[in-house]
């Protein structure tokens, strides 16, 4: 007999992977059978979605330009956060608990109320359909995060640590990089994850920032509208694709993910 708690499981499981199934199911079918009828496993198997995605540059490059900017944008992060909340978390300063705040509440505010600033500033200073535009707006929100993050990690490692380094000779620099960062790392896991998922799902600054060089995948599965319809098979195959990204990140962080929900500010 199953349990009660099993059988929930069982039905929770369903309930979350079931959309996920389905995706792939449709990925590997014709439009023909997605609209003519409901079939639970493809009646005629192809890959001919799969192979349009990676034969057709528009397709194929959206995925290279969301991986890129993404990238930079976990970069900067990191290297701008990670200074910042070593401030925060080892300095008294005038003010330091209002800029905390501050920056925290950058995050609140919702990406449509900056769109009109960042549109009219990266056109004017030739930025407009770059991956830097992106990365960068991206860090209005991320690097907030990231400093509030790392900040409750850096707090919890004792000050003496910093102290015993500095009389053994360290340099700030050196000690930073070889014994504190080892750390924290858990906490830069963290922050990674949140970084990456952040700026890998986020649309509306990426389709108003990029029109063609730069253009993400995100913005390219919203126009697969054609004189024909929408072409259902390849934005399934497509949507597959976006998934594995965030599947690998989670899978290379998931134990530093998992100490951080645990112990960090999370």
């Amino acid at each position: 007999m199953i349990s009660r708690r099993n059988l929930g499981m069982i039905i929770y499981l369903i309930f979350v992977l079931l959309p996920i199934y389905w995706l792939v199911n449709m990925s590997f079918k014709t439009n023909d059978e997605i609209l003519g009828q409901l079939t639970f496993w493809p009646e005629n198997f192809t890959f001919d979605n799969y192979i349009t995605i990676f034969t057709d540059a528009s397709w194929y490059m959206g995925y290279v330009n969301s991986i890129t900017y993404v990238a930079m944008n976990m970069a900067i992060t990191l290297l701008v956060a990670l200074p910042a909340a070593y401030a925060f978390s080892r300095y008294k300063f005038v003010g330091d608990k209002h800029l905390f705040f501050w920056l925290l509440s950058n995050r609140m505010a919702p990406p449509a109320v900056f769109l009109l600033p960042f549109f009219q500033l990266y056109s004017s200073v030739g930025l407009f359909d770059t991956h830097l535009a992106v990365a960068l707006a991206h860090c209005l929100f991320s690097i907030p995060l990231a400093v509030w993050i790392l900040e409750g990690f850096m707090s919890g490692v004792p000050r003496e640590i910093d102290e015993t380094a500095y009389i053994d000779g360290y340099s700030f620099g050196h000690f930073f990089i070889k014994i504190f960062i080892p750390m924290i790392r858990s906490g830069i896991g963290v922050t990674a994850f949140f970084s990456f998922m952040f700026s890998w799902v986020e649309l509306l600054l990426a389709r108003t920032l990029t029109s063609v060089e730069a253009k993400p995948i995100s913005a390219i599965m919203t126009r697969t509208v054609g004189a024909a319809g929408i072409d259902w098979g390849v934005l399934a195959a497509a949507g597959v694709l976006t998934i594995i990204p965030g599947i690998l990140v989670v899978w290379f962080v998931r134990n530093h993910v998992a100490k951080g929900f645990a112990l960090g500010r999370v």
